[in-house]
Parts: structure tokens; C-alpha cells; sequence
């Protein structure tokens, strides 16, 4: 029986301005899920989007009104059953609200995991590595500037593989800001780019020969979601990996993607897919299409992180490496012990659940009122 659910929205400054070409992020709204049983257990969930409704079709507002309104009380009707069914019955009454149904799933899999005493990625199937490779985004739009955040990484050790947030300037010039950045971290850095969708099939055309010429190793998401006719003629038109990741809802896209052969690269999203047995399908269709994989992230804080961490440790397949760097990102810390980066990697803990513990003053402190 659940005793309660809340929807917490919690606000936590960025480090510096995240610029993309949906938005401009200086402060980041983490939408966390905290489902408590009668029995005694806690489990976590995180539904975080970028840039409100600039992104996605959910926002935190939206999440915390539709679990309150909808997945709450339904939730509460649902005694007796196991974690399966209570998912189906979900996924029969409520439509959509991907973000919201990844959370929810989350910290159901979290307390079915601290019941059985198991890491979350042993009930996901079984981790095959026990740390993820995690890149740094450069995003603060400035060439100067990236150059020497990225040089600082690399000699932390924290990060050796970058990806640059480009589309919001004409092709021509986020080309130049790229090469530049490329030619001064050298031959032994790996770059990629995100377009967030922005390029006309025409300019990215022009744009990826540019990047692949210069040595750029990936190009994520050049066009519009809907236009996979475009992302088929460019992953066959290129050497360079074309990755799929707005495109990439779940597993039936994942399938419609792979079956055209509109990608070479899936971004693997918790979130986007609908939850992390859906996220670890999506790489199941890859698998089998022999398209590689890269564990995305929607710049969530440490909840959303290391859920993800859990499902991407299981995937056979992690060519790509991750992104899962969110928390990095922000200014405040909300857990009791942080999440282990070092190496290029992240650790995954081996405790009960996600294995991580909240610190609730910290984030009542941090709550939107």
C-alpha cells in the first residue's frame, strides 16, 4: 500500500549559462518523486526537462499537476499488486506523460529493489560494468572559454570526450567554433555535436561535410524530429556517425528508426523513452540493428542520473559512451554522499535501489514554495 506520493520541485543554479538551441539554461528546475509505502520503504524518481516547454512537451508544472491530479490517486487504488501490473494499469489509463511515467516507474523499481536487498540495475536484468564513461558538454557559446574548460577537465581526469551545443548561429560560424575547439584539444580528444534539431536538411548537409573533414567524431539530432527521411539520407550520405535523439520516444521509434535506417548512433533517454524498461528495450531494437549506443541524459540531478547509470550498466552495447554528467552541472549538492566521478567514469553503487541517500533538509531548502 503507498502511504503517500509527492512531487517536489527543486531549484538549483547551473554552474554558468548551458546555451542550446532550444534555450538558455542558468538555473535548473529538478521535478523529483518520493513514494513512501506503508511498510517503511522510500523510493525515488526524477522526471527533470530542459528549457520548460522550449524542449519537450512536459514541463516540471505540468509533471507535478498530472501526478497529483491522475498517477496519485490511481496509484493509491492499486494495492496488491506487483510492480508489472501496477506499470500496465498505468500505461491503460494514462496516455503520453513520458517523463512523469519514467519517474513514477523509478521508485517503484527502487522500492522493489530495497525489498529484495539488489542493486536497481539487478532487477533491470543484471549490470555488465560497474562504472559508465562520461563526456562534458561545452556550452557556454564562447570559444575562448570552452577551449579552457575543456583543457581543464582533461587534466582533472574528469572528462576526455567533449560534445558542443550548436544551431543557434549560422552553420558557418558554429563550424568555425567547433574546428577551433577540435584543433586546439588535438587529434587524441573526441568532439561531437548536438544540433537540438536545428538544420535544414540542406545546411546540415553542408554542415556535417564541414565537421567530418575536420575530424568531428559525431553529429547528434541535425534535423527536425518528424523528418526521419531527412536522417536516413544523412547517416547514407556520411562516414561520420549520425545520432538519433528528440526522434528516439521509446521503443516503437526505436524500431522505425532502425528498420529505415535513420541512425547509426541511438541517445538511449530514460525519460524520453517512458522509463527505464523502455529505455532498456530501445537498446534491445538497436541490438538487434546493429546500431550502437550512447546513454543520453535530460540534465537531471543525481536521482535521474544514476537511474539511468543503472539501465545503461545492463546494455551490452555502450559504444558511445554517456552523458550523465547533470549533477556536475549544478551549484548544490542534494545528496548525503555524492555520486563517484573520476577517471572519465562514474561509479554505480552496489547498494539496495539506486543506492544513493537524500538529504531532505537540503532539498527543503531548495524547494519551489
Amino acid at each position: 500500500m503507498y502511504k503517500s506520493i509527492e512531487t517536489l520541485l527543486v531549484e538549483i543554479p547551473t554552474i554558468r549559462p548551458h546555451k542550446m538551441a532550444v534555450a538558455t539554461m542558468q538555473t535548473q528546475t529538478l521535478v523529483l518523486i518520493k513514494i513512501t509505502t506503508a511498510d517503511g520503504f522510500i523510493g525515488w524518481g526524477e522526471a527533470t526537462t530542459i528549457g520548460g516547454l522550449g524542449y519537450g512537451e512536459e514541463s516540471p508544472e505540468s509533471v507535478k499537476t498530472n501526478i497529483e491530479q491522475y498517477f496519485s490517486p490511481l496509484l493509491k487504488t492499486l494495492d496488491g499488486f506487483n510492480v508489472a501490473q501496477t506499470l500496465k494499469i498505468i500505461q491503460q489509463n494514462i496516455n503520453g506523460n513520458r517523463f512523469a511515467k519514467c519517474a513514477i516507474q523509478t521508485a517503484l523499481l527502487d522500492i522493489q529493489a530495497q525489498r529484495l536487498g539488489l542493486p536497481l540495475s539487478e532487477v533491470l536484468g543484471g549490470r555488465l560494468r560497474d562504472s559508465v564513461p562520461v563526456l562534458w558538454v561545452l556550452a557556454s557559446g564562447n570559444t575562448e572559454k570552452d577551449i579552457a574548460e575543456a583543457q581543464k577537465m582533461v587534466e582533472l581526469k574528469r572528462h576526455n570526450i567533449f560534445k558542443l551545443k550548436i544551431g543557434s548561429r549560422p552553420v558557418e560560424q558554429d563550424v568555425e567554433h567547433v574546428l577551433a575547439i577540435k584543433k586546439a584539444l588535438g587529434k587524441d580528444v573526441s568532439i561531437r555535436v548536438d544540433v537540438n534539431r536545428a538544420w535544414s536538411e540542406l545546411n546540415a548537409i553542408k554542415g556535417i561535410q564541414m565537421l567530418q573533414d575536420g575530424g568531428v567524431d559525431l553529429i547528434e539530432q541535425p534535423c527536425a524530429i518528424h523528418n526521419i527521411d531527412a536522417m536516413q539520407r544523412l547517416t547514407r550520405k556520411f562516414d561520420i556517425a549520425i545520432m538519433a535523439d528528440e526522434s528516439l520516444t521509446g521503443p516503437q521509434s526505436a524500431y522505425c528508426l532502425a528498420k529505415t535506417n535513420a541512425a547509426s548512433v541511438f541517445a538511449v533517454k530514460i525519460a524520453q523513452s517512458g522509463g527505464l524498461i523502455e529505455a532498456c528495450d530501445v537498446a534491445k531494437v538497436a541490438n538487434l540493428a546493429g546500431i550502437d549506443l550512447y546513454g543520453g541524459t535530460m540534465l537531471e540531478g543525481p536521482v535521474g542520473t544514476i537511474a539511468s547509470a543503472h539501465a545503461f550498466s545492463t546494455f551490452s552495447n555502450l559504444a558511445a559512451g554517456t552523458e550523465l554528467f547533470g549533477p556536475l552541472l549544478l551549484t548544490e549538492e542534494i545528496l548525503k554522499t555524492p555520486l563517484q566521478y573520476g577517471n572519465f567514469e562514474l561509479k554505480i553503487p552496489t547498494g539496495p535501489g539506486l543506492g544513493i541517500e537524500l538529504d531532505q533538509d537540503k532539498i527543503d531548502n531548495l524547494r519551489r514554495q
